[in-house]
Parts: structure tokens; sequence; C-alpha cells
């Protein structure tokens, strides 16, 4: 191999997998169609993502021919399935529709099950999926004690922003597209993670404590979080535990809210001084 893409992928964007009559006809910019199911409701750009055009924040990317789909036509009597045309793309080229199909029926769910709920308020991190309204990705971390994660009802949950480096890429992100993608992860005790997949919105500290009087003001042991971001559930499911590492607690006293270069991390990579 050359590190190129297989044919098989590049050809699935111009048409060249197709299906039978159990499908849709998804109509792409640059000509060709892929036959297969997809919900009626979705328009080809991903996971719940209605947005119209939007403008890169990389001025090449608005030069790129699309591939994603203009049109899709369905059966009045398509079902509803979980992921996003591409996903659902690749099942049917690489013959793994069955079990993604098992998958989607047996362990995604639109809500948070019980089990799922007792998860999240054990958890003392989690990784923060965005991107932008140009679909320019960023991958974060969030964390603090058991219980800074708040389950608000079986759809909804919510987590804490502090003051940080003054970036603020999630929320930049978040405040132009809405969808996020949650990701916590059982090192220590179970060796299991859970995806949430859903929308979200920036709430300030006032109003999310006047809706929500019983939720601590300071999670993560006398800091006081700025604004709140609420997490409206679409999605929910298992990750397996097959590749997740093992790892022991030690002791260690974390140094909340400080504002110490040296242990914040100091210049690590040596990036200040590099071109």
């Amino acid at each position: 191999m050359d590190g190129r893409l297989p044919l098989l992928v590049v050809g699935l964007r111009r048409g060249a997998v197709t299906r039978g009559a159990r499908g849709v006809s998804l109509k792409h910019e640059q000509g060709g169609d892929a036959t297969r199911r997809h919900p009626p409701h979705v328009t080809g750009r991903g996971r719940g993502w209605h947005g119209g055009g939007v403008t890169p924040r990389n001025p090449a990317l608005a030069r790129r021919p699309s591939t994603a789909p203009t049109e899709v036509t369905a059966p009045v009597d398509a079902p509803e399935r979980p992921g996003s045309d591409g996903e659902h793309a690749l099942q049917c080229a690489y013959g793994t529709e069955d079990r993604a199909e098992t998958f989607y029926s047996e362990q995604v769910r639109n809500r948070l099950l019980p089990a799922m709920v007792a998860f999240v308020r054990r958890m003392e991190m989690v990784f923060v999926a965005t991107s932008d309204a140009g679909g320019e990705c960023d991958a974060s971390l969030r964390s603090g004690p058991p219980g800074f994660l708040t389950v608000l009802d079986d759809r909804t949950l919510a987590y804490p922003e502090y003051r940080g480096n003054g970036v603020h890429a999630s929320l930049g992100n978040i405040s132009e597209n809405a969808h996020v993608g949650l990701l916590m992860l059982d090192f220590e005790q179970d060796r299991i993670g859970l995806h949430v997949n859903g929308t979200a919105q920036i709430v300030a500290a006032e109003r999310f404590h006047a809706v929500h009087p019983d939720v601590p003001h300071d999670p993560t042991r006398g800091r006081q979080a700025e604004r709140w971001v609420v997490v409206h559930v679409e999605e929910a499911y298992v990750h397996c535990r097959k590749h997740i590492p093992q790892m022991q607690r030690v002791p260690l006293r974390r140094a909340w809210g400080t504002d110490d270069p040296a242990r914040k991390g100091g210049d690590y990579f040596g990036a200040k001084n590099s071109p």
C-alpha cells in the first residue's frame, strides 16, 4: 500500500457503490449516486445537521468541491436510523451493514439509561469534540471530581466552564455549530466508555443556577464556574473495553485554578521560542 485511500472509497463518492431497492438515492454535486438506507429527514450533512451554507475559517476549504450529498430521497417507510451518511455508505462498501445494524438496534439510544446516568455521575473527565461552522475540529478535555458532570434529566447533561487560557476554542465552535461529541472513559474500575452526541448551548452561570438551584455553584472544590455548557442528548452508546488500558489511581494533589506556569505545564513542548 502507498498510503492512498483504496479506490473503492474514492469510487463510492462518485456513486460506484449501489444497493437494492431498500435504499435511498444520494445525488452528489460531482454526479452519480449511491443507494442505501437513511432516515428520511436527514439532509445529507451527517448526524442531524440542518445548517445551510457557511464560510469556512480556512478560505481554501471554500474552493474545494463538496462531496456532501445535496439531495436525499427516501421511501415513505424508511426506518429511523442512527449515524451519518459517511458511516452508512462505508458500511455498504465494506460489507459491515449487519454488524452495524445490530449495534444500532442493541446499543444506540436517544437518552441516558439509568446505568449511563450512574456512570456519568462518577466520571472525573470527559473528552469534548466540537467543530466550527466550516467543519474544522477541536478536541479538548474537561475534568473535575465525581459529580462535576451534572445529569439534569435522561436527555440533558451539563458541565461547568472555568477560567482558562482565554482562547475559548470549544465554546467558540459551539457558538457556530451546536453539535458536540462527548467521550467518557473509565480506565480504573470497569474499563468501559460512554459516547454522548448531541447539541450544546452556552449558559451564563447566573442563569443556569436560577433554573437549576440544586446544582452546586462550586462543583470543583471551591472553583466558581463562569458559565455552563448544557448538552441535549441525541445519541448515547457504549465504547467497548477491548482496547481501553487499565490504569491505577495514585495520590496527586491537583492544582485546580492555578496560574503558576510551572504547575500548568509551562512551555512543555518548547513552542514559545520555536518558529
